[in-house]
C-alpha cells in the first residue's frame, strides 16, 4: 500500500457559468464560485473534492489546508477535529439558512462542516485510488448499481441582463407553463429523467399550481414535486396541498422554520412535506421529527459534513420513518459522483435525487458524468471514478482571478438588481 501521508493540499476557487435561473431571493448569477480541493500523498496518490467557492468558504479551507499535511487520508475523524480550531469571527452564530436555502448552513460551526465535506471527499478519493477500490466500498459497499435523479425545473429567463449567451446556454426562457413543460420534455429527452421538481416561489402560488398541472398533463403519473423556499404562509400552503394533492409526490419547504411546517404537515391530509430548510444540522431532528413536521429529508454532503455524515443521517431517518432524498446546490461532476456514491449506499432511497448539473454547461472532468434514464451507474473505478481536466480547471481559475470580486460571493438578490435596480429580496412569506 503506498504512503498515505498528506503532503500537500491544493485549493482550486472557480467561477463557473450559470444560467438565469429564478428562485424566491432573485435570480442566479451568470457565474457561480466553486471550489476544488486536491490531496496529495506521500505515495503520490492525489484526491479530489469539491464545494462552495465564496469567500467565506475559501478562507476556512486554506486556514485546513494548512493544517492537513502530516495527517493520513484515512484519518477522516481527524478532519473533523482538525476543523473544529479554525478561526469563525464575523461569521453568523444563529442556525439561520442562507439565501432561502440555497447556500446551505450559515451558522459560525456549520460553516466548517461545508468545508470539511470537500475535504472528506478528496480524502476518500485519495485513499480510493492508493487501495484500489471505489469510494462506496470504503463507505460500507453500493446496495444498488444506479441512482436516479429527477429533472430540476427552474423558471428562468433567456439570458442574463446583457448577455447574450445566457449563461452559456441555449434553453430559452421559461416564464409560464408551457415554458415549464419545454424545459421538462427537453430534460427528459437529453436525459431521461422520469420525475421533475419545480422550483417555486419565483410567481404567484396559483401560476404555480397551473404549472405543476401543466406537468401532470404532460407527463401523466410521473412524480411531481413543487419547492418554493418557504416563501408561503400557512394557510397559502394548504391552498397548494389541496389543489396539487393528487399529483405532488411532496411539497418541498412551504414555508419557513419548523413550527409553521408542523402546522401544515398535521393539516394537509397526508401529502408528505420535504425539507432541506428546517432540518439542516443534527440538533433540529429531533423537534421536526418528533412534531410531524417532515416526512422526508433532502440530504446534502455539502453542509451535513461530508458522506459519513449523510449515512449517518440516513440511519437517523430510517429510525423515525422518515424518507430520505438529496438536495441539490450548483454544483459540478466531482460533486455529482461524490452524491452518486454515497446514495448507492443509502438503503430505502425511494425518492430520485435533485441536481443542477443538467444546467451547468462547463465542467472540470475529462468526460462529463451522463445520465441514462435518469439515473448514474455508479462507478467501481478506484476513488470518486473521475479525473480533473486541468486545461478546464486552470481556465474556470483564470476567470476567478479575473474577477472584481462581483461573483466571488453568490448572490441572487444583487444579480436581480442588474435587471431591476429597485429589487429587494422579499421577506417570507412572500405570499
Amino acid at each position: 500500500m503506498k504512503d498515505l501521508t498528506v503532503t500537500e493540499v491544493r485549493l482550486t476557487p472557480i467561477l463557473v457559468a450559470d444560467p438565469p435561473l429564478l428562485n424566491t431571493q432573485g435570480v442566479h448569477q451568470p457565474h457561480t464560485p466553486r471550489l476544488i480541493v486536491e490531496v496529495v500523498t506521500a505515495g503520490g496518490v492525489t484526491g479530489v473534492g469539491e464545494t462552495y467557492g465564496d469567500t467565506k468558504y475559501l478562507d476556512l479551507a486554506r486556514s485546513l489546508a494548512r493544517r492537513l499535511p502530516g495527517h493520513p487520508v484515512s484519518d477522516l475523524n481527524g478532519l473533523l477535529a482538525l476543523a473544529g480550531g479554525l478561526p469563525l469571527d464575523g461569521h453568523r452564530t444563529d442556525g439561520s439558512v442562507d439565501v432561502g436555502g440555497l447556500r446551505g448552513v450559515q451558522t459560525a460551526g456549520k460553516l466548517r462542516l461545508s468545508v470539511v465535506s470537500g475535504f472528506e471527499v478528496a480524502c476518500l478519493d485519495a485513499l480510493g485510488k492508493a487501495l484500489g477500490m471505489p469510494v462506496h466500498a470504503l463507505l460500507g459497499g453500493k446496495v444498488r448499481d444506479r441512482v436516479e435523479y429527477s429533472a430540476y425545473l427552474f423558471y428562468r429567463w433567456a439570458a442574463h441582463p446583457g448577455d447574450a449567451a445566457g449563461g452559456g446556454d441555449d434553453r430559452g426562457a421559461a416564464l409560464d407553463p408551457a415554458g415549464i413543460v419545454a424545459q421538462a420534455r427537453r430534460l427528459a429527452a437529453d436525459h431521461g429523467f422520469g420525475s421533475f421538481k419545480l422550483k417555486g416561489g419565483v410567481f404567484p402560488p396559483e401560476e404555480e399550481i397551473a404549472a405543476v398541472r401543466a406537468l401532470a398533463e404532460a407527463f401523466p403519473g410521473s412524480p411531481l414535486r413543487l419547492d418554493p423556499n418557504g416563501a408561503w404562509s400557512v394557510e397559502t400552503s394548504l391552498k397548494v396541498v389541496d389543489e396539487l394533492r393528487d399529483v405532488l409526490e411532496y411539497l418541498e419547504d412551504p414555508v419557513t422554520g419548523t413550527p409553521a411546517m408542523a402546522e401544515v404537515a398535521a393539516r394537509a391530509g397526508g401529502l408528505p412535506l420535504a425539507t432541506n430548510m428546517c432540518v439542516t444540522t443534527f440538533p433540529e431532528i429531533a423537534e421536526a421529527f418528533t412534531t410531524g413536521a417532515v416526512q422526508v429529508l433532502l440530504s446534502d454532503h455539502h453542509y451535513w459534513g461530508g458522506l459519513r455524515n449523510t449515512q449517518q443521517l440516513a440511519a437517523i431517518c430510517r429510525a423515525f420513518g422518515i424518507g430520505v432524498s438529496m438536495h441539490s446546490n450548483t454544483h459540478l461532476g466531482v460533486s455529482l459522483a461524490a452524491m452518486t456514491h454515497v446514495a448507492a449506499t443509502v438503503p430505502g432511497l425511494e425518492h430520485a435525487c435533485d441536481t443542477h448539473y443538467p444546467w451547468q454547461t462547463e465542467d472540470v472532468l475529462t468526460e462529463r458524468i451522463a445520465f441514462q434514464e435518469g439515473a448514474v451507474t455508479v462507478p467501481d473505478a478506484p476513488g470518486l471514478g473521475v479525473a480533473l481536466d486541468r486545461e478546464r480547471l486552470d481556465a474556470l481559475h483564470r476567470r476567478w482571478l479575473a474577477d472584481d470580486g462581483s461573483m466571488r460571493d453568490r448572490d441572487d438578490a444583487a444579480a436581480m438588481r442588474r435587471a431591476d435596480p429597485d429589487w429587494e429580496a422579499p421577506s417570507v412569506p412572500r405570499w
